[in-house]
């Protein structure tokens, strides 16, 4: 195994990577958003009030997108995987 195959391995994993978590952490990203608009708006500062609907919204993400997070990652692993003769030369 060279460099070149070390290197697209480390990229296509970081690609992975973010491709996965970018759906949570963009839902997380905007509910905060919208909390702490709120907060603002009414002067309401409950620690509770920026925990929970995030928590809230990252579990329905994750139950309406789970499938497809877990499909990219079990076929990322099967191209590893399939792919191991290569990379053991």
């Amino acid at each position: 195994m060279n460099i070149d195959t070390v290197t697209a391995i480390a990229s296509e994993t970081l690609f992975m990577i973010i491709k996965t978590s970018a759906p949570v952490l963009l839902v997380s990203l905007t509910v905060g958003l919208l909390v702490s608009i709120f907060q603002t708006v009414t002067s309401i500062q409950e620690q509770t009030l920026t925990f929970v609907p995030k928590v809230l919204a990252i579990f329905l993400t994750l139950m309406v997108i789970g499938h497809w997070m877990l499909n990219n990652m079990a076929g990322f692993m099967q191209s590893l995987w399939s792919d191991f003769t290569v990379y053991i030369k």
